[in-house]
């Protein structure tokens, strides 16, 4: 079924949020590299500074999503994209490594409002939640393997200051277009429904008792999975490009001058975002054919293979590495479907909103812990180190997951209609 207009100009103005959301994600550990020639800091010290702007990412999931109800959905996107894009002027504008952690910090609490805008929005306004979820995880996936390639490229031209400054140019774009883009937030649902969605903020006793519910549930492994997971995805993400720039097999390969940022490596970790557009899709088709505990388990169990393959691979060839991160990206972006459907088969329909954003608080608040964890193992500690470390999080994870299967996808609440609508990134 075609989209109506209401459906068109929601999915635009969401699609072009969550993609940006996840452009500016993605480009921060590309300049990592560049911090750590500018700036005379140690790889446990710049990790931690990350962590904190990554850290109020997820833990401002949660009070994100009680102020998209109490303030309305499109306000808190339309804040969330001029608060990333001041963001990124700030670190335009920092000469130390202060400023930049000041603006990564406020980076994070701005992007922190979406995930639970955008969703709440997309749930209550459009008719089509299926096809407009699909296209919006889509612009998602396109923003992540855009946002590094871009500053990649841009680094070999331009200081990384002005290569800030110019990444911020889509968020503002993004503003103009939000404030001129007219619909009706409440538009698939019905009048009486319209009403109290208008006024649904949850007092302080109702958001309690509800969370009480959840962790009382099945929710609660649900939730230290999704944690796991999200150890692994931040470890991963923030320091494949480090690793991969002083690997042997890229030695000799020149793709410019000989400046931060341009080395063999941002590319072949682009490719590996993008060949994650692809595991996505698959996981998402997957999540249709077997239980969420089943392919967690499976999931986590090849991505303790693949990061303890990583270890003897760092010594070999060119393609073998090619090839192994083109499996981490497949596999790595294939399980996050499975996490999302699990929390919507273990959680009542009443709660899903909390729901996710206790789920993005774990993957996004408690699993950028893993940044600071990363940069000390990879200042003080081999690489074996770093990556037997990221494997421990996902045989933990598969561990719970096998849990989850056995004895709560048996015996617990069953797969209920809408139970894959509601799924993002």
């Amino acid at each position: 079924m075609a989209l109506d207009s209401n459906d068109r100009s929601i999915a635009g103005f969401t699609m072009a949020g969550h993609s940006l959301v996840h452009w500016f994600e993605t480009s921060i550990p590309i300049f990592l590299v560049v911090w750590l020639s500018e700036f005379d800091v140690s790889v446990a010290l710049l990790g931690f500074i990350v962590a904190l702007g990554y850290a109020p990412f997820g833990i401002g999931a949660l009070p994100g999503g009680i102020l998209a109800d109490k303030y309305g959905p499109k306000r808190l996107v339309l804040l969330c994209l001029t608060g990333m894009s001041l963001s990124f002027l700030l670190l335009a504008l920092a000469n130390g490594i202060y400023l930049v952690a000041a603006g990564l910090v406020c980076w994070g609490a701005a992007a922190s409002v979406y995930h639970p805008a955008g969703l709440s929005l997309i749930s209550t306004g459009v008719e089509e939640r299926g096809t407009v979820f699909a296209w919006h995880g889509i612009a998602g996936n396109v923003g992540i393997a855009l946002g590094p390639f871009v500053a990649a490229t841009l680094l070999i031209f331009f200081p990384w200051q002005l290569v800030a400054a110019l990444l911020a140019i889509p968020g503002l774009l993004a503003v103009a277009y939000g404030l001129s883009a007219e619909f009706d937030p409440t538009g698939a649902i019905e009048e009486m429904d319209a009403d109290q969605a208008n006024n649904r903020a949850l007092s302080v006793s109702d958001l309690l008792t509800n969370s009480r519910t959840l962790f009382a549930s099945a929710f609660a492994v649900v939730f230290v999975i999704v944690t796991f997971e999200g150890l692994f995805y931040r470890g991963m993400l923030t320091y494949l490009p480090e690793i991969l720039q002083g690997l042997p097999a890229l030695e000799g390969f020149v793709v410019g001058p000989d400046l931060e940022g341009i080395e063999p490596s941002r590319y072949i970790y682009v490719g590996f975002l993008v060949v994650g557009i692809v595991g996505q899709y698959a996981g998402g088709k997957l999540t249709d054919r077997m239980a969420p505990g089943r392919g967690l388990l499976g999931m986590f169990g090849v991505l303790a293979v693949l990061a303890l393959a990583f270890i003897p691979v760092t010594g070999s060839g060119l393609v073998p590495l090619v090839v192994l991160c083109g499996l981490l990206g497949f596999f790595l972006f294939a399980i996050q479907p499975f996490y999302q459907d699990a929390v919507a088969v273990h959680t009542p329909a009443n709660t899903r909103g909390l729901s996710y954003g206790y789920t993005y608080l774990g993957e996004f608040g408690l699993g950028s812990a893993s940044i600071a964890i990363g940069g000390f193992l990879l200042d003080s500690f081999s690489l074996a180190t770093f990556f037997g470390t990221l494997a421990a999080f996902a045989l933990i994870g598969a561990a719970l997951s096998a849990g989850l299967l056995v004895v709560i996808d048996r015996f617990d609440s069953p797969r209920t209609a809408d139970a894959g609508t509601d799924a993002d990134d």
